[in-house]
């Protein structure tokens, strides 16, 4: 039984930290590139980044088998270097994970870096700095309060995904079963003692990581 019950919980922490610094890093970047700078056809890529926030899991899903499936391109690649797909490893949920909890870092670290006064930002250019320097020591330090609780809510937000992840990744114990589809396979059993116990273990982890956000908001001027 603690085997069983330990097994999911560990392999969606894995996958949602994973996950959750991929998203960190690339939303960063493009909330800082996204927030300063303006082109034609900005608002219709500022779309798609947000796209998976309305789409249905089971799109998601969906378009994940077309993109990384053994028919596309890429999947036929990772297969001749690999020697493996990616569908149903516990990668394929890496991939799920970081599409839908792409968007919640975008915007939480666009807003932040939106919030900066550009005045700051020129002075310390005008004072030599690169714009390396000027994003690395100026504009992530005045943003890192919406940076840190945009890592937190799609560390969440990758922990709960089950949809896209279900199709992608599949339900295999030990290893692409994550806590979101061992709830739902415990129920369809009839184990309800088991599905209350992972239910209880996930509203525990949200719950603290909320709290951290608060204490964030808080604590950090």
């Amino acid at each position: 039984m603690t085997a069983q019950f330990w097994s999911p919980v560990l392999l969606s922490m894995k996958i949602a930290f994973v996950s959750a610094f991929f998203v960190l890093i690339v939303g960063v970047i493009f909330a800082r590139l996204m927030a300063r700078k303006t082109f034609k056809g900005k608002e219709v890529l500022e779309t798609i980044f947000l796209l998976p926030i309305v789409l249905p899991p089971s799109v998601v899903g969906f378009l994940l088998i077309i993109i990384f499936g053994k028919n596309s391109l890429f999947g036929q690649w990772v297969e001749q270097m690999f020697n493996h797909s990616i569908m149903f490893t516990w990668w394929a949920g890496v991939i799920a994970a970081t599409v839908v909890a792409f968007p919640l870092m975008y915007q939480s670290a666009k807003s932040g870096f939106a919030a900066i006064d550009p005045g700051i930002e020129e002075a310390s250019r005008v004072d030599g700095a690169s714009e390396w320097k000027v994003f690395l020591y100026i504009s992530i330090p005045l943003a890192m309060k919406a940076i840190i609780s945009g890592f937190v809510l799609s560390f969440a937000r990758a922990l709960g995904e089950f949809g896209a992840t279900l199709m992608f990744a599949g339900n295999i114990p030990g290893k692409t079963q994550t806590v979101s589809t061992a709830i739902y396979v415990a129920m369809d059993s009839g184990n309800m003692d088991l599905a209350w116990l992972w239910v209880l273990t996930v509203i525990v982890i949200s719950f603290l990581m909320l709290v951290f956000i608060q204490w964030v908001n808080k604590d950090i001027h």
